[in-house]
């Protein structure tokens, strides 16, 4: 039986994934540099800490979120 630690790690590592790939496609850049924005990014650790519900959010909002709040990042 996989406990519940386990379980929230691996929702984590889908919703990193998810918003990774919602900056990919809404910047038209590609995952690498996605990849790159997201981990640099304040989102990633809000996200890696947990707290504020974060973790129950939909990964388009964070990642519009993400570019509307740190738009740093992409230039």
């Amino acid at each position: 039986m996989t406990d519940k630690k386990q379980l929230e790690e691996v929702y984590k590592q889908n919703l990193e994934d998810d918003i990774i790939n919602a900056v990919s496609e809404m910047k038209g850049i590609d995952l690498r540099k996605a990849f790159d924005i997201y981990y640099s990014s304040r989102l990633a650790e809000q996200v890696e800490k947990g707290g504020y519900g974060i973790e129950n959010m939909d990964a388009k909002y964070l990642a519009e979120d993400l570019i509307e709040n740190e738009p740093e990042l992409f230039e």
